[in-house]
């Protein structure tokens, strides 16, 4: 079997290895193995195809793999406006039911129900908020 053969299948190998761990490790080295076969097509004795191999793999590990993670890492989510209060603590100015009652939070006095209707918060109570409908806070005590 020539060595460009075999290069080409270690290529396709790190290749669909790559699909299953997204790490543009995998990815880098196949690429260099294509690189590698190409090389060895021309006719370039097995020491210069691994020296090829070795250093479009060192080049792909330090320039571009740098790269790609940084582009696909995602910026932590921002959560704005009301959004932005979920999982906040709140302390409650009057009492709390499942119909109603007010919360501060923050500086400012929010209405607000119990998440669990069953439950009463008495005046003083620290709760975490866990949803936002409208102008009310749906919130359930701390533990």
């Amino acid at each position: 079997m020539d060595e460009w053969v075999i290069w080409i299948i270690l290529a396709v190998v790190l290749g669909v290895a790559e699909l299953f761990t997204l790490t543009a490790a995998l990815g880098l080295l196949g690429v260099a193995a294509l690189l590698t076969a190409l090389t060895a097509a021309v006719g370039l004795p097995v020491p210069l195809q691994i020296l090829v191999f070795a250093l479009s793999s060192a080049a792909g590990m330090v320039v571009i793999r740098p790269l790609a993670v940084r582009h696909l890492q995602q910026p932590p989510l921002r959560r704005f406006g009301v959004e932005a209060l979920v999982g906040k603590p709140a302390y409650v100015v009057s009492e709390v039911t499942g119909r109603d009652g007010r919360v501060r939070i923050g500086g400012e006095e929010w209405s607000a129900r119990a998440y669990d209707e069953t439950l009463v918060i008495p005046t003083g109570a620290t709760v975490d908020i866990i949803e936002i409908e409208g102008a009310t806070a749906l919130v359930y005590p701390r533990e």
